[in-house]
């Protein structure tokens, strides 16, 4: 049997239908058993997901536990609105309650995180954060303050994006990946960019910034909903570019749990923290449905 790059196995994973989901949850292999450092912190479990508030959890880790971090935070769209609908659609804009912030409480909450995720990555790891206009900038002068290197700005273009509900404005339909080394500008370095397979996944040419690539299909939706789920295809390329084989990656906003799927098909370590029980057992049957055909394949 030819044995496949990652780049390839990512190039059919992109394009092959889901396996229909089984009966049974399997159980989430354990991980080594927890080392305890000290009397207060300690290393997480791997392959685990955390219930809970993502602060007070991950003020207990160790630092440096973790290669990179890859996450979706909430974007504070709802904010103090209720939502807007439409007479031609059943969409309604983002109205959950763990997406509103005023400005000044925005800010403070994404500082306290980004320092948590900055101190729990080892020195030099990557950290990918999903954001729009609504609070992209922000996290950026935030990065900036603390004096991470930003390395790159990637663009996610949605060629099937929800039409405008307004009609006010250019329809919507990108989102932005803020990549940081996890170091001060001056002294960051070697962080982990896989260049090779990314221009094999775009059929020997440089890999660019801007992707195209759809909205989350309902292939992917078949265990539940989560009103920010990003598709499994655009994960993978995130965990494809930025760590390698083995290595722990953190979500602290793991959501529906794409970013710890995209973990599973390329065999990286993941640890996830989600604080909504629905979301997290959510997650926990799509690995359990992927889990159950990889055996099959």
């Amino acid at each position: 049997m030819t044995r496949q790059s990652g780049a390839q196995r990512s190039e059919r994973l992109f394009t092959q239908p889901a396996a229909t989901a089984p009966s049974a949850l399997v159980p989430i292999p354990q991980p080594r058993p927890i080392e305890h450092r000290g009397a207060e912190r300690v290393i997480p479990l791997w392959n685990q997901i955390y219930q809970g508030d993502t602060l007070e959890i991950m003020r207990n880790w160790e630092d440096g536990v973790f290669h990179a971090c890859i996450t979706d935070p909430p974007y504070n769209i709802a904010a103090k609105r209720k939502g807007l609908s439409w007479a031609f659609s059943s969409h309604v804009t983002m109205a959950e309650e763990w997406d509103r912030y005023d400005l000044q409480g925005y800010e403070g909450f994404t500082r306290d995180w980004l320092e948590q995720v900055a101190r729990v990555v080892k020195p030099n790891g990557n950290i990918f954060i999903f954001g729009s206009y609504h609070n992209i900038y922000l996290i950026g002068a935030v990065a900036q303050r603390m004096n991470l290197r930003i390395v790159n700005s990637i663009v996610w273009a949605k060629p099937n994006a929800q039409p405008n509900i307004t009609c006010r404005m250019f329809t919507e339909s990108t989102e932005q990946i803020l990549w940081l080394c996890n170091n001060d500008t001056d002294h960051a370095k070697n962080w982990t960019f896989n260049y090779k397979a990314m221009k094999e996944l775009n059929h020997g040419k440089q890999m660019r910034n801007f992707w195209e690539i759809p909205v989350t299909p309902k292939r992917e939706r078949e265990h539940g909903k989560h009103p920010a789920q990003k598709p499994l295809a655009l994960m993978e390329r995130l965990v494809l570019a930025g760590t390698n084989e083995s290595e722990l990656v953190l979500d602290c906003f793991s959501g529906s749990g794409s970013t710890l799927v995209a973990c599973e098909v390329f065999k990286r370590r993941w640890v996830g923290i989600e604080r909504d029980s629905n979301y997290n057992e959510l997650a926990r049957q799509r690995l359990a449905a992927y889990r159950s055909q990889r055996r099959l394949d």
